[in-house]
């Protein structure tokens, strides 16, 4: 990225929840409000008012999270009213784009100090009614799920622009020939991964616990994901039904990443901030890009962007000891492998993914860039790349170095 050196500092994320789960009681706001929160207890040394901006993504934005939720983040985190916040929306990459854009303000000396991040609450995600063309209208009216996907779509959109994200997944699966056994496979191997990852600790360095209502004899601490399944089994997932095209079809609840709840914040820095905070760097951002792709194949956005990115980084897919690919669908992501035959396998979500961690749009960009810097800085060096597809066809890729 030209201009000043930008370094991410530290990144936290909470533990991912599932849809009507654990943080299922938790605003959207309070929820991000506790990722920045705990990101700045991580860093004592750093004076709140030092930060120049907050920067968070945010996929749907229509219930609690309305009011710039940056905004009110920061005000429920306790940061000085003087800190500003910004929310943007690039869709399943809104938490990335929000790294990208505070990146881009250091780089270009806006600020010296910022906090990146994203959330979203997909259980709390409201039904919307569209305002009738004119008052007291004749007949039934609809009201339509926030939660995901298209909605309220214009009639001028081409057809196959909007299909469904699923039978997105299907149409890659059909042409690059990846069969539901290979998709199932995929999905297992993110389960147990992420198992692996957790029973090991390797997610100790990142996640924050969120305080919740206990219930049914619960904790009144939620620390864990809690999508991954460490019994998960091939077996299981084989006998559930395809979820968009029920003959023949081969996307199943099994090997798509559900929906869920969550929040991440990262603190970047220039040199100057780097020596105001005193710590040492996870890693240092070093190129991005943002492609376009036909819609209805959206879930190969990454593969230019990530060609893209590494390019302007000076890099190769030799060179990367980790990418972290949001698994929105295994067929999305094993297509994108498909397209990379230079990509070794052994790199791609080595901690499991989004099948298996799970998938609060807004959030999920950020939690991928904190992923791999929190890796780059265990393993001492090396190069990783943050990618996520976008729905409407785009692709996001950030890369970081140490």
């Amino acid at each position: 990225m030209n201009g000043r050196a930008v370094y991410i500092v530290d990144a936290v994320r909470t533990p991912v929840g599932k849809y009507g789960g654990a943080l299922a009681g938790v605003r959207p706001d309070d929820l991000a409000a506790r990722a920045v929160r705990a990101l700045l207890d991580r860093t004592p040394e750093l004076n709140p008012a030092r930060i120049g901006d907050v920067f968070l993504g945010n996929a749907n934005g229509a219930g609690e999270e309305n009011r710039d939720v940056a905004r009110m983040a920061a005000l429920l985190a306790g940061l000085p009213v003087t800190v500003p916040g910004v929310t943007v929306n690039r869709l399943c990459a809104s938490g990335l784009e929000a790294v990208v854009q505070a990146a881009r303000a250091i780089a270009v000396g806006d600020v010296s100090i910022a906090v990146a991040g994203g959330v979203e609450s997909m259980s709390r995600a409201p039904w919307v009614l569209p305002k009738p063309e004119r008052a007291f209208p004749v007949g039934h009216q609809e009201l339509y799920s926030t939660t995901l996907g298209w909605r309220m779509v214009n009639p001028r959109m081409d057809p196959q622009w909007t299909v469904p994200l699923g039978m997105s997944a299907e149409l890659i699966a059909g042409k690059h020939g990846i069969t539901r056994e290979r998709q199932d496979a995929f999905a297992l191997d993110s389960h147990r991964k992420a198992a692996r990852a957790w029973r090991e600790g390797l997610y100790d360095a990142e996640v924050v616990p969120v305080e919740i209502e206990p219930r049914r004899g619960e904790s009144a601490l939620f620390a864990r994901d809690e999508c991954v399944r460490k019994d998960a089994s091939l077996e299981a997932m084989a006998r559930l039904k395809p979820s968009f095209r029920p003959d023949g079809g081969t996307v199943t609840p099994g090997n798509a990443s559900p929906l869920n709840d969550g929040a991440s914040a990262l603190l970047l820095t220039d040199e100057a901030g780097l020596r105001a905070v005193g710590r040492e760097p996870l890693a240092r951002v070093r190129a991005g890009a943002v492609t376009g792709i036909e819609p209805q194949w959206f879930g190969l956005g990454p593969v230019e962007a990530v060609r893209t990115a590494l390019a302007r980084a000076g890099r190769t897919f030799a060179e990367l000891t980790t990418l972290e690919l949001n698994e929105a669908f295994a067929a999305q992501a094993l297509g994108c492998a498909a397209e990379w035959p230079e990509l070794d396998p052994a790199v791609l979500n080595p901690r499991g993914g989004a099948i298996a961690i799970g998938h609060p749009l807004g959030a999920s960009g950020a939690r991928l860039a904190g992923a791999v810097a929190h890796q780059l800085a265990a393993a001492g060096s090396g190069v990783g790349v943050a990618a996520l597809c976008v729905g409407v066809g785009q692709g996001l890729a950030l890369v970081l170095e140490r």
